[in-house]
């Protein structure tokens, strides 16, 4: 008796992977950035210290990248996803870039903190 080799798994993963793009296709845009934005912010909450972990999780490198790319991301969508959906988001932004402002033990210049090319300079 031969056994045949068990192809149920690549099957599983092709599967997957069609029901996946199929299911982004249904996505509209506005959800996908909406999402992407979220994303960004919670990854940069947590490293500007404000999550539950707080000094443990704390790092403003990392936090820096990811609200330079929340505001790239933001500034650039904005007039695609109209402001009823935009407005949230860049007030999101701005409370994580004076989070990060307050963060720092050197704050940086008015307008070289982080995502600040994008938005222009942020104050309290």
């Amino acid at each position: 008796m031969t056994s045949q080799p068990d192809h149920s798994h690549e099957s599983d993963q092709a599967l997957g992977f069609d029901d996946l793009t199929r299911d982004i296709a249904e996505v509209p845009a506005v959800e996908v950035i909406t999402t992407v934005a979220v994303h960004l912010m919670s990854a940069a909450a947590v490293k500007c210290g404000l999550a539950e972990g707080g000094e443990a999780d704390k790092d403003l490198d990392e936090a820096r990248k990811l609200i330079t790319a929340l505001a790239g991301l933001v500034t650039a969508g904005a007039p695609e996803i109209s402001n009823f959906h935009a407005a949230p988001l860049r007030d999101g932004l701005r409370s994580l870039q004076l989070a990060f402002r307050e963060a720092s033990l050197v704050p940086d210049a008015p307008g070289t903190g982080p995502g600040e090319k994008f938005t222009g300079p942020v104050y309290s």
